[in-house]
């Protein structure tokens, strides 16, 4: 009788901000674990998810966008996305179908090469469905004209089209071993930096272009209300750099943030899978982009 061998490692995804990273993991988790956003540079910590197969175990590793950092936030971004990069067995570089391939694109090869001799490194085409099949054909090859890849490999998280091929591809450069996590684990992120996270997205939703960068959230508590099984009491702060941004969270009378509460309340309760009361706060912390002592206190 022949036993399959079971591999399980680490990928992650990388590409320019808004390369469709975070939606091409919850499409491979099957859940959503990392936030997606239109807007760039909304995911800041390494989130993982897992992807449990018979013959497998995947676990993904979520990086920030690579960018020209101009802030001390955007170094330490920056820095995590490297250090993620020489500890993973494969990488999937994002590229858009519906997108020139850019300067920007060319910057995270340059950075991607140094690596491609140790790590294997598959070129995604990602966001197909946005564009006719030449147009897909067309970037393939000029992704191809980049850099050396192991793969390419076009997909479309959005409808489906070769999300398993590429989680065949990703596997088969996985070292053999054991499962790393246990079956039921989706993501190794404690809850409150999912939640966090949840309430973030949904601050990000829609607000003009000037916000996305200065907004972080931080889960004070979470905690079962006294008496009750069926209801967690979550306090959060939602931190913003200058009081001009405070009101546009807020909107006219309160009215935005109760629609960010009931939105950011409807994705934890279905994460946590219990009901969830979200008592929001607004605080300005001038400038906490740039000031070490904050960027610690807020968890970067």
């Amino acid at each position: 009788m022949s036993t399959t061998t079971h591999r399980s490692g680490f990928a992650c995804f990388v590409g320019r901000p808004n390369a469709g990273k975070s939606t091409l993991t919850n499409a491979l988790v099957g859940t959503k674990v990392a936030i997606t956003s239109s807007k760039p540079q909304t995911t800041r910590h390494a989130i993982r998810g897992v992807v449990h197969r018979e013959d497998a175990q995947l676990v993904i590793v979520d990086t920030p966008g690579l960018h020209k950092p101009r802030t001390l936030l955007g170094e330490r971004l920056n820095d995590i996305v490297h250090s993620t990069w020489s500890e993973v067995d494969v990488v999937g570089f994002c590229v858009p179908a519906d997108e020139k391939v850019g300067p920007g694109d060319r910057f995270i090869a340059a950075e991607l090469a140094k690596i491609a001799r140790r790590t294997p490194v598959i070129g995604v085409v990602t966001k197909t469905d946005l564009v006719p099949k030449e147009r897909v054909a067309e970037q393939l090859l000029a992704l191809q004209n980049v850099m050396e890849f192991a793969e390419l490999v076009p997909v479309s998280a959005v409808d489906g089209f070769q999300v398993q091929t590429l989680a065949d591809l990703l596997v088969r450069r996985l070292p053999e071993g054991p499962q790393l996590y246990p079956d039921g684990d989706l993501t190794d992120e404690p809850e409150q930096t999912l939640v966090a996270e949840l309430i973030r997205e949904a601050a990000l939703e829609d607000v003009r272009d000037e916000l996305p960068h200065s907004i972080a959230v931080t889960v004070e508590e979470m905690l079962p209300r006294e008496g009750r099984d069926d209801l967690i009491d979550v306090h959060a702060f939602l931190y913003v750099e200058r009081p001009s941004q405070k009101g546009i969270i807020l909107g006219h009378k309160g009215e935005r943030l109760k629609q960010v509460g009931a939105t950011a309340r409807r994705q934890i309760e279905a994460l946590l899978g219990t009901r969830v009361y979200l008592d929001l706060h607004i605080k300005v912390a001038k400038e906490w982009q740039r000031d070490p002592k904050q960027l610690r206190r807020l968890g970067f």
